[in-house]
């Protein structure tokens, strides 16, 4: 084996290609964020990407996208921005994942959404943990026949609020696959609200995640697009989404709604209407990634898995990180993983968010509240 550290943007068109094709082989790559696309835009805007090419008598035989930080400190592609990473290669590639982090010139790689089972770093793995998807091989209908069986109840309270919705707003609609940069900026002003309302970080306040989201929105290849979709009460945006798809998945990414019509849990009707119309735009799966929110177990109708774990060589460096990471990211599990700690947790940032949203008023008397009727 010979391994190759280079810039994703230093990548040929055959190299590019060859990427493609190993994803389109492996149906567990059928994520955008492992994408070819993604990596050479999170060139553009970090200098610390870089990607092994990985080559076996000359040809290559897979890729492995990382961020490389300070002492050697490896970690995923994209980090907190993304829900899936992990080693393009051929089905059943094993490399010793340590000499792989040798080469990269990395000391620790810490990873927690990685495509779980791969036979390099399936040894590292301390967890694995199901990420709810919206299958539609089966059709449409037969997805929302899951969604019935999950929770009658749910589906009923839904329609009946997108009902209620389109009576006293106007006739419902949803635009997929929005090319309008304003309908961008509505969207991303919406969850910046809600980062901030509720206690966490606004991710929009860094101008180079602004910059990739609006990268990404520019892209539409049939292997490879950003997908903007709103929902309009009338002429007027209530609820969106923005995401990333190959040629057959779309995965969540950046959901938000405004406010104001939060009673009418504008969110999830927006999801209902978005699960039509991708799967009427051929896709297959919509992914909506591991933990969170209790309406994914009511949405899904089948299961990935992702991994948790860490990799690491012998070094001063690598001892500090696993002290200051390994009890946060145990912690992070036991919350996720029980749904009465998760709320708890949640109610918490709310509560932080609505002081921290008191405070600016106080110190703005002209603001006009943000308070939410109904937050999804």
């Amino acid at each position: 084996m010979n391994i190759e550290v280079v810039r994703p943007r230093e990548l040929g068109d055959s190299e590019r290609a060859r990427w493609r094709a190993l994803q389109k082989a492996d149906p567990s790559l059928d994520n955008p964020f492992l994408s070819v696309e993604f990596a050479v835009a999170m060139d553009r805007l970090r200098d610390y990407v870089r990607v092994a090419v990985i080559s076996d008598g000359g040809r290559i035989v897979g890729f492995f996208p990382y961020e490389r930080h300070s002492f050697g400190i490896g970690k995923p592609l994209g980090g907190f921005l993304t829900t899936c990473h992990g080693l393009i290669a051929e089905p059943g590639l094993k490399l010793d994942a340590k000499a792989l982090l040798r080469a990269c010139k990395l000391s620790v790689y810490d990873f927690d959404h990685l495509v779980a089972g791969q036979p390099t770093f399936a040894p590292y793995e301390s967890d694995v943990r199901p990420a709810p998807v919206m299958d539609f091989t089966s059709g449409f209908d037969a997805w929302l026949e899951q969604v019935k069986a999950n929770s009658p109840k749910n589906l009923k309270t839904v329609r009946y609020k997108e009902r209620k919705l389109g009576r006293e707003h106007g006739e419902l609609r949803l635009e997929w696959a929005s090319a309008d940069p304003e309908v961008l900026r509505t969207l991303l002003a919406w969850k910046s609200d809600q980062y901030r309302r509720t206690g966490r970080v606004d991710r929009f306040a860094q101008p180079w995640i602004v910059e990739l989201t609006d990268m990404m929105h520019a892209e539409n290849s049939a292997d490879f697009a950003g997908v903007l979709t709103m929902l309009y009460a009338g002429d007027v945006p209530v609820a969106g989404h923005f995401g990333l798809r190959t040629a057959t998945t779309l995965v969540g990414w950046f959901p938000a709604y405004d406010t104001e019509f939060g009673r009418y849990s504008p969110g999830m009707v927006h999801h209902m209407r978005m699960a039509e119309a991708a799967a009427n735009a051929g896709l297959h799966m919509v992914d909506m990634g591991k933990g969170g929110k209790e309406y994914k177990d009511w949405l899904k109708s089948g299961v990935l898995y992702v991994a948790e774990g860490r990799v690491s060589r012998p070094s001063a460096t690598a001892a500090v990180h696993w002290m200051g990471r390994t009890p946060f990211n145990k912690a992070r599990t036991i919350v996720m993983d029980r749904p009465s700690l998760y709320k708890a947790a949640d109610r918490v940032l709310k509560g932080f968010g609505r002081v921290r949203t008191s405070m600016q008023h106080q110190e703005s008397p002209n603001a006009v509240s943000q308070e939410p009727t109904g937050a999804r």
